[in-house]
């Protein structure tokens, strides 16, 4: 265990140094108040052992700022010094946030009573910081893990809500600009009633890393439900927004993912609609969802693996 000791007195400092370390602990001695504080934050003791009266700060001076400072990153054993006639500023040292005090000039079997109780006081609080450390980590992997797809891995629809909220309270207060789109896999249920749904989770899996992997650098693709996505693209305009959508169809329509029932193709697609994404009015993210769905199914009136803008514009590429 590692002390600080306190002790503006010269004579004193000197004794008490003597004293903790012929107990075997480990000492850092400080020459008053401020020097304490520089030494407290430089060494992070897990004792502090104080002098009431000191220059520039005193003892419970010291304790608050020490309790302040190490406020959830750990806990630090404070005791106070004090002669006979300072008996009165005990209580106010434990306001201040004191655990014992210990009366000058030091006892030695009273000194090891106090770091005795230092010691365990001061594991106690490792183990319940731990513990918390512990606990947080479980509970942010459970809230990480409500927000993932269990089939495809990407982030599912719990998270997509949360995150359109996010978004909508950033359009307004930024106005940025940005835009939704939804893709659907092209004949997704022909595929799962001729391979299976094993087959069909498979083609599931690939089409959201296809995506996911083809998306822009701070955009991020949802599974929506069934064989339907949704991305979010952030800080761009329905043109912009149009042709990163397009290459995310693309990458799918590249990968060749055989399909014999996708009749014009041969091999699994998809097809999208992109929609700008409006803050203003309280429906405003379910007006957003119907023009991105509306120009999904434009673009499956089209003739499929096709993007489509909220506007109509087809961006179609060749594969």
């Amino acid at each position: 265990m590692k002390i600080l000791i306190a002790e503006d007195d010269d004579v004193s400092r000197f004794m008490a140094v003597r004293a903790v370390q012929n107990l075997g602990y480990e000492c850092i001695d400080a020459i008053d108040g401020a020097d304490a504080w520089a030494k407290y934050k430089t060494h992070r003791p897990d004792a502090v052992i104080s002098d009431w009266m000191m220059p520039h700060m005193d003892g419970s001076q010291l304790c608050e700022k020490i309790r302040e400072f190490e406020e959830g990153q750990g806990y630090t054993y404070f005791i106070i010094l004090t002669t006979l006639h300072e008996r009165e500023y005990r209580l106010e040292g434990m306001h201040a946030g004191a655990d014992d005090y210990l009366n000058k000039p030091l006892d030695r079997e009273e000194l090891q009573l106090r770091l005795i109780a230092a010691e365990r006081v001061s594991a106690l609080h490792r183990e319940l910081r731990s513990q918390a450390q512990e606990l947080k980590r479980i509970n942010r992997e459970f809230f990480e893990s409500g927000r993932i797809d269990a089939l495809t891995g990407i982030s599912n629809r719990l998270r997509m809500q949360e995150d359109l909220r996010a978004l909508k309270a950033q359009v307004l207060e930024t106005n940025d600009t940005a835009c939704i789109a939804l893709f659907d896999i092209d004949h997704f249920k022909d595929y799962n009633d001729s391979h299976g749904h094993v087959a069909g989770d498979d083609v599931l899996r690939k089409v959201a890393n296809l995506l996911t992997s083809a998306c822009r650098t701070g955009d991020r693709v949802y599974r929506y439900g069934g064989e339907e996505f949704l991305a979010i693209v952030h800080d761009a305009d329905l043109r912009k927004a149009a042709i990163a959508v397009d290459r995310m169809r693309e990458a799918v329509a590249h990968a060749a993912i055989p399909h014999a029932l996708n009749e014009h193709f041969g091999r699994v697609t998809v097809s999208a609609g992109v929609a700008e994404f409006f803050a203003d009015g309280e429906d405003a993210i379910d007006d957003s969802l119907k023009r991105a769905d509306a120009a999904l199914f434009n673009a499956k009136q089209r003739g499929r693996n096709q993007s489509v803008s909220s506007d109509s514009i087809a961006t179609k590429a060749a594969v």
